[in-house]
């Protein structure tokens, strides 16, 4: 990826992910997953929070940078 992602695009993909990975946490509870599934999921979970904290150590360096931005608490925490 040559072009830099702008801040509204890593907020969106902060936000998505951190919705994704709510969702999928509760799909690993649901009791019709057999163990084999469960193990897939799991694994789909860890690539997801990778991806989500990737995004989010690039957000922290865009706040470094535009003072204006919200932090990523106040971004985790705001209603849409």
């Amino acid at each position: 990826m040559s072009e830099a992602l702008s801040s509204n695009a890593v907020i969106y993909a902060i936000l998505s992910l951190n919705s994704e990975i709510a969702l999928q946490k509760e799909y690993l509870d649901s009791p019709d997953l057999t163990l084999e599934d469960k193990d897939n999921e799991a694994d789909i979970l860890d690539d997801l929070e990778q991806a989500f904290m990737e995004f989010v150590d690039l957000y922290k360096s865009y706040t470094r940078k535009d003072h204006d931005l919200p932090t990523i608490n106040e971004l985790l925490n705001s209603e849409l």
